[in-house]
């Protein structure tokens, strides 16, 4: 729990994909709230960590490996300094109920908002439980949908790490059409910006894969 509200949550994110690694961290150091401490690709990795450098609220993914999410939370259950864990997977299923029986104190949908996972952080590191139930018939359409082909593509170089001016060449397009096909990106999926749409697509990607599986 945070006793002082002044001060900020020292937080360290873990999960296997480096570019929502990145989005995410970039995400996190831009809230006051927040101090990032540390990010790993492994439960391994973050498991030494913790067991060095203080941390208060864990992001995981839930299929962390090598140990996934789980079993990293059972082996630091015990550990007097552990943090406090909120799983960062797909919400449909029993993920979030596998959370919670594992001893996470928080649930955050990948198909989620940005400001969902600040906010379930936050609530987590004040104590709160928080374990969103999500009722796949009332979800709307992803609105990656509504983007056009050229959308479509921008956002997808965009994901690959590039910058307005390489999109530009590699679309043959203006920097100020890329920013113009960017601001309605943003608006479209609800984001504030590109580090925002990286997470966004990346969970689209991530939903559609795990449906395909079914």
């Amino acid at each position: 729990m945070v006793e002082n509200p002044g001060t900020p949550i020292n937080i360290m994110l873990a999960d296997s994909n480096p570019l929502v690694l990145s989005a995410m961290s970039e995400i996190f150091e831009r809230d006051p709230r927040f101090s990032l401490v540390a990010t790993s690709a492994t439960a391994e990795g973050f498991l030494g960590i913790v067991m060095r450098v203080p941390v208060q609220v864990g992001v995981i993914d839930w299929n962390l490996p090598v140990l996934g999410a789980a079993k990293l939370i059972e082996v630091l259950r015990e550990h007097e300094n552990a943090p406090r864990f909120v799983v960062y997977g797909e919400a449909t299923g029993d993920f979030p109920r596998l959370a919670m029986q594992a001893g996470a104190a928080g649930f955050a949908p990948r198909s989620g908002e940005v400001e969902g996972l600040l906010e379930t952080c936050a609530d987590v590191a004040a104590g709160k439980m928080v374990f969103p139930f999500v009722d796949v018939r009332q979800m709307q359409q992803d609105p990656i949908y509504s983007l056009s082909r050229k959308e479509r593509a921008i956002l997808e170089a965009l994901s690959n790490g590039l910058s307005n001016r390489e999109l530009s060449k590699s679309l043959q397009i203006s920097t100020n059409t890329v920013k113009f096909h960017l601001s309605n990106i943003y608006e479209k999926l609800s984001v504030k910006n590109r580090a925002q749409a990286i997470v966004y697509y990346y969970s689209s990607q991530l939903s559609g894969e795990k449906g395909a599986d079914r």
